[in-house]
């Protein structure tokens, strides 16, 4: 007998929270592990195209479709020449890179980058060096990259090949300068006056950029609020943005407790916000900072190995292996996401290929699918359109450092285009099946299309290179649909996309 408890969900096509960024659904490669060699680029693959480009990977890539794609870096950008990254690959030297303690060899760089964002229909998030760096050469970069021509750095640009400009819109000015870990680390003073005066004169180059200002390394950081109030009181008028960092793993092998990590996203975001939002109302200004949530993911690794592997090319780092209760976890993340879309319009999964990555390849073999993979291609392709204030109510436990966690995560996305519904919930239940009745009535008659279920028997089980299958999505679910009611069995422990066709 399947053992059920009950919860509801009210949905009104006139409650709307905020239309989806789409860029919230975008992912982060660094020149870290094998994302990069080994992970998009591998010439003398079988599968490689003509610039080396492996095309399972952009495959697997694009059927994502990722929005926005953030690089170089990550911590790798503190150090990083992006001079060594362009001209003739023959001519680019060999560089120690300091951040993961291994050699760079620049086969890959801004160029190559913006031909594989091309490749995989992605925007690209560029990151400039404020560590070793700064203001000369983030606007030199912002020339190269997107000044049409007639100066040195634009015409430097086409002589390497590229006519037109890449245009890139998005940057981030540094990456994680609170961090002692960080090279060029920073107070908040330091890098709030260099980020203003570094946004000044790359939009001095282009007034089009948007830029991201850095957050703290993540919320337990002991500068935490105080970095962000800083940061914005010091660079307020010439950002738009704010980053936040954060990672969740399971390592006391507490479920419940890890299930409910992303009570602790929600909360950084209302915090970030509200930061944020002190600022404006001490500047007295009418601009609202953004939130970019630029790197977040499950990360189980315990540190790098980079000390046993010094100086090598792109040795295998972080290269977790995600289950089913992982999967769980990001799926809740993403509906958190969905949850502020109203305040935040950008967010990277860190990362995409190979480090701590829904995708996974082998040097000369094959490429596998991890178990997050799915609930991050269900919500890209299904949550666009405008976030619905839901109204629920949902039976709660309370775990080692949550109370009230509801055993219903759950949001829902109208896309008025295409005439859907998409009701994306997870049931944190471990044991028993969730009774989900889900009244639609304000958009009158309904009908499922589908309903799209991510489960297994054993939360510890996982895809490898030897059983890539082992969790993969099925269309078996039970949604029903009757009178603008939708009713549903969510399984325990599962992950679940109701897509529904509102009869107009």
């Amino acid at each position: 007998m399947i053992m059920s408890i009950q919860s509801t969900m009210i949905v009104d096509k006139d409650f709307k929270l905020a239309e989806v960024d789409p860029r919230v659904y975008g992912s982060f490669i660094e020149h870290l592990g094998r994302a990069v060699y080994g992970g998009i680029y591998e010439p003398g693959h079988k599968t490689a195209d003509e610039q080396g480009f492996r095309s399972d990977a952009l495959a697997a890539i694009r059927a994502l479709n990722v929005p926005i794609i953030r690089y170089p870096g990550g911590n790798f950008v503190s150090g990083y020449n992006w001079e060594d990254g362009v001209g003739p690959q023959e001519k680019r030297k060999r560089s120690l890179e300091l951040a993961w303690w291994t050699t760079e060899t620049n086969q890959v760089g801004t160029n190559e980058f913006a031909d594989f964002a091309k490749l995989v229909g992605s925007e690209v998030m560029m990151a400039v060096n404020l560590g070793t760096r700064g203001i000369d050469a983030a606007r030199n970069l912002v020339e190269y990259c997107n000044h049409p021509s007639g100066s040195y750095y634009s015409d430097l640009r086409i002589a390497h090949g590229y006519k037109e400009p890449h245009a890139f819109k998005t940057w981030c000015l540094g990456n994680e300068m609170d961090g002692p870990w960080q090279i060029g680390a920073k107070t908040a003073a330091e890098y709030g006056r260099l980020a203003n005066e570094t946004a000044k004169a790359m939009r001095w180059v282009d007034p089009t950029l948007e830029l991201v200002a850095c957050g703290s390394s993540g919320s337990g950081m002991d500068t935490f609020a105080e970095w962000e109030a800083t940061v914005l009181d010091l660079s307020y008028d010439n950002v738009d943005f704010l980053s936040l960092h954060t990672y969740y793993n399971n390592n006391e092998d507490d479920t419940p407790n890890f299930l409910a990590r992303s009570l602790d996203m929600d909360q950084f975001i209302r915090s970030v916000a509200a930061t944020a939002d002190y600022i404006k109302a001490k500047k007295k200004s009418k601009k609202t900072i953004y939130l970019s949530l630029d790197e977040w993911n499950v990360w189980k690794s315990q540190g790098s190995s980079r000390a046993e592997q010094l100086w090598q090319v792109a040795p295998p780092e972080f290269e977790d292996v995600y289950n089913m209760e992982d999967a769980l976890v990001v799926g809740c993340c993403l509906i958190t996401l969905l949850k502020h879309a109203d305040r935040v319009k950008m967010a990277c999964i860190a990362q995409l290929i190979n480090v701590i990555a829904p995708i996974m390849t082998e040097n000369g073999g094959p490429l596998w699918l991890q178990t997050t993979y799915y609930p991050y291609l269900h919500t890209s392709i299904y949550g666009r359109g405008t976030v619905l204030h839901p109204l629920i109510t949902s039976p709660k436990y309370d775990s080692k450092d949550f109370a009230d966690v509801p055993y219903l995560e759950a949001i829902s996305v109208y896309n008025e285009e295409l005439s859907e519904v998409t009701v994306f919930a997870v049931n944190r239940h471990l044991s028993e099946g969730l009774e989900l009745t889900v009244d639609l009535r304000s958009f009158g008659a309904v009908h499922v299309l589908e309903h799209i279920v991510l489960e297994h028997e054993e939360l510890k089980a996982c895809n490898t290179k030897q059983s890539p299958e082992t969790v993969v999505p099925h269309n078996g679910g039970s949604a029903q649909a009757e009178g603008g009611r939708m009713t549903a069995l969510l399984a325990k422990a599962s992950w679940n996309v109701i897509r529904l066709r509102v009869n107009t």
